[in-house]
């Protein structure tokens, strides 16, 4: 079977009508047979697609035809199968979920530093702090060496985190995620903030390491779609995150078997049927247990 191409994009720009170009664009992607997981809004597209190298260059030439998305960027990766069941295309309030829609990154965001830039920066000045953008379970199984990785579920608390680290307002901060996208309205909250010098990874972490070969860039980077995890740093394979039963060094996300938590912990294989799949005693004896549907058929 052919490699599967994966596209990573987003664009802030206007849509006016949002549900509607939700719909239309869904019926285009069904129609060219691609799978993946896309993101509208007033303030853009957020969208990760996979198919073939045919389907994906028709995507791409369809999505830069439009003018609204001149200029957009389309980060390519492979995968051996395909990463996503269906093809999903949803009209939202903001196209990543900060809570402040009228945050317009084409207005205000930090200063954008290439990967060769962000690397030397960040290995040769004193004066930097790294933060990453992401949420807990992202980083927990990959970082940057050294940064500050902020315990937050969701990218709607990263304004209440911000308050927390007042005291780096005059430091130089460079900012990452996964493709850009949260690093562009992040920094602008940080600016709001009164912070003075802020960067950001342009093109994000998936970027880094195609350009760098990921250099330290510790263990994997969490994306969303079915692979949860890809490697970055191409020169170190690193594990930095351990299982929550046994404690050994393991990067393995599944989903608890509990269908009503389906909360995602790290387990490794030896632990997983151990424990059910399950991310605590309740979910494990919950009627709602995979294992046990899976047990009675």
């Amino acid at each position: 079977m052919d490699q599967i191409v994966i596209l990573l994009y987003y664009k802030y720009t206007t849509l006016e009508n949002p549900q509607e170009f939700a719909k239309e664009h869904l019926e285009f992607c069904k129609n060219l047979g691609l799978t993946g997981r896309i993101i509208v809004a007033g303030e853009g597209i957020n969208g990760t697609v996979a198919g073939s190298a045919e389907q994906t260059e028709t995507y791409k030439a369809h999505l830069t035809a439009d003018s609204r998305f001149a200029g957009i960027e389309f980060k390519t990766e492979f995968w051996d199968r395909q990463p996503f069941k269906k093809m999903h295309c949803r009209a939202k309030d903001e196209i990543v979920h900060l809570g402040a829609p009228d945050l317009n990154p084409n207005e205000l965001t930090g200063t954008y530093l290439e990967p060769q830039e962000f690397l030397e920066m960040m290995e040769n000045d004193p004066d930097v702090v790294i933060l990453d953008t992401r949420n807990n379970y992202e980083s927990e199984i990959g970082r940057f060496k050294n940064a500050i990785t902020p315990d937050i579920d969701n990218f709607r608390d990263f304004p209440d985190y911000v308050k927390s680290i007042e005291n780096l307002k005059d430091k130089k901060i460079l900012a990452y995620c996964t493709g850009g996208i949260r690093c562009e309205k992040a920094t602008g909250v940080l600016l709001q903030a009164g912070f003075k010098h802020v960067y950001q990874l342009h093109g994000g972490i998936i970027t880094y390491g195609q350009k760098t070969g990921g250099k330290n860039w510790e263990g994997k980077c969490y994306v969303f779609d079915g692979r949860i995890s890809v490697p970055v740093n191409q020169l170190e394979d690193t594990v930095i995150s351990t299982c929550r039963y046994c404690e050994k060094p393991s990067d393995r996300y599944i989903n608890c078997t509990n269908a009503a938590c389906n909360k995602q912990i790290i387990v490794c294989e030896t632990c997983e049927p151990e424990h059910n799949g399950a991310c605590s005693d309740d979910c494990a004896k919950h009627p709602m247990a995979r294992w046990k549907q899976e047990a009675s058929i």
